[in-house]
């Protein structure tokens, strides 16, 4: 299998609750079979009510042709379901610079870059954690982080089942990254400005 083909089919370890993990259940599959794959869904109170669905193709980009396609083909099943009682908007867009982290290999593809994990539960009275990412390696997450009243710097393992929410930080090598196009630029790279995708599609 080649490494394209397994990142296109390699499953999130960060799974939705409640409403929106039904609404996931439903549009996981129809993104995928149109050759992309899911990355988040939230549902908030935010403009009176807003459905967010994140997705992308495996090289971690996407275009706003791309996301229409998906925002068409998800509209009518979610109708038919009628999950959401209330009036809605849909957003379907892609993960943005700060985006989450939902598979082992986000953490392949983001090393060197910052990073915020928070836990399902503590370790060592510690639920949140903010550093450096260092891979992912033996099946755990790598995060080189303070820990501690010292906060001695230490390279941390988590595995993806304690992982609630995990998401880049906005910087500025980051920033730079992503303006290039790079899904793994070296943070101490020099880029040149292109402009910055992170596009979305409302209905």
């Amino acid at each position: 299998m080649s490494d394209e083909h397994a990142a296109a089919n390699e499953p999130r370890f960060i799974s939705e609750n409640g409403q929106a993990g039904r609404i996931a259940a439903l549009a996981e599959p129809v993104i995928e079979a149109l050759g992309f794959r899911l990355v988040r869904v939230t549902v908030s109170n935010r403009d009176g009510g807003t459905l967010q669905i994140m997705a992308e193709r495996a090289d971690g980009q996407i275009d706003v042709n791309e996301l229409a396609k998906i925002s068409r083909d998800l509209s009518p099943l979610l109708d038919a379901h009628d999950i959401i009682s209330d009036r809605y908007f849909m957003e379907v867009s892609s993960p943005g610079i700060d985006r989450p982290l939902v598979r082992p290999g986000d953490f392949k593809k983001w090393v060197g870059y910052e990073a915020k994990i928070k836990l399902t539960q503590a370790i060592e009275g510690q639920k949140r954690f903010r550093g450096f990412i260092e891979g992912f390696e033996n099946n755990e997450i790598l995060l080189r982080a303070p820990v501690g009243t010292s906060k001695t710097e230490e390279i941390l393992g988590f595995a993806p089942a304690l992982i609630e929410e995990a998401k880049l930080v906005m910087t500025d090598a980051l920033i730079k990254a992503a303006m290039a196009g790079k899904a793994a630029q070296s943070p101490d790279t020099d880029i040149e400005d292109t402009g910055i995708e992170d596009t979305k599609i409302e209905e």
